[in-house]
């Protein structure tokens, strides 16, 4: 029996030796703990500027994210986003949104939580289970500041109180704020192409704790809650609150008269094709 004693000590050492000194062996025993990776596609506003959820001015989107494994069917991530977003009332064939001719665009910075959910089981390095269908939902939030561009010049809107906003005519309409929540829930596809690196596609919509994403909500102020610039001339604030001027005879600006819709907040969708890489942990084998 002593002499077997030390032919089974070099036995075990051989079988632990990978995972004892690190080699990296992809085998039975690794283990697959999480991900991190890149986010590429576009964004789609939705909002009193898009209020037939038309696809025409989708933007740019650029995103990092990083998923743990909790097991082959859930995990949890995290995605931090930049984001364009615009509309404009050219594109709109409703009579009143084409002759209220307004505009605006924005970046949005975004960080969210996700979990996320697997239809079938993925094991990255399997054969058999290397596709598939997922949910994703979760909740974060996010930086916006829309803006509009008059005579070639870039203006922040919500500094303007385009609505009334800090005006004393209006003293119950206070300026917005322009940090929020946002609420995602989308579908993706999931594929694993090698050991190391997974992609998909998944679409995901954001639902805003905002209705000013578009700088557009309630009711116009009216002209006379901004007063004349320097030497009588129209000021910033009043020529954009009310561009109808250009669209014809007779701005549609009336104090009262509806501008924008306050029951529904904002929203928007990502689209993107995402590509990461694997991180790995080792399990030494059980005797």
């Amino acid at each position: 029996m002593q002499l077997f004693r030390p032919a089974g000590i070099f036995l075990l050492l051989l079988l632990t030796a990978p995972c004892a000194w690190g080699q990296g062996y992809i085998d039975y025993n690794t283990h697959y703990i999480a991900e991190a990776g890149f986010e590429l596609g576009g964004a789609q506003y939705f909002g009193d500027l898009n209020t037939r959820t038309a696809f025409k001015t989708l933007k740019p989107t650029l995103g990092a994210f990083y998923r743990r494994y909790l097991n082959d069917y859930i995990g949890v991530s995290a995605h931090l986003h930049y984001a364009r977003l615009g509309y404009s009332d050219t594109y709109n064939d409703n009579a009143f949104q084409h002759r209220r001719n307004l505009s605006f665009n924005s970046d949005i910075w975004e960080l969210t939580l996700q979990g996320d959910f697997n239809f079938y089981r993925f094991e990255p390095g399997s054969l058999r289970y290397r596709f598939t269908p997922y949910l994703t939902l979760g909740i974060g939030g996010f930086h916006f500041n829309p803006y509009t561009w008059y005579q070639d010049k870039k203006y922040y809107l919500q500094p303007l109180g385009t609505e009334g906003q800090g005006s004393a005519q209006y003293p119950d309409r206070k300026p917005y704020n322009l940090y929020t929540y946002c609420i995602p829930v989308g579908m993706g596809l999931k594929y694993n192409i090698n050991n190391t690196t997974n992609i998909s596609f998944v679409v995901t919509h954001r639902f805003t704790g905002t209705d000013y994403l578009d700088d557009v909500s309630t009711t116009y102020a009216g002209a006379s809650a901004f007063p004349a610039g320097s030497a009588g001339k129209e000021s910033i604030p009043f020529l954009l609150q009310d561009r109808s001027w250009a669209t014809g005879s007779a701005p549609i600006g009336q104090q009262g008269r509806q501008r924008g819709n306050s029951r529904d907040r904002d929203q928007y969708l990502m689209v993107e094709v995402n590509i990461s890489w694997m991180f790995a942990a080792y399990r030494c084998p059980a005797f």
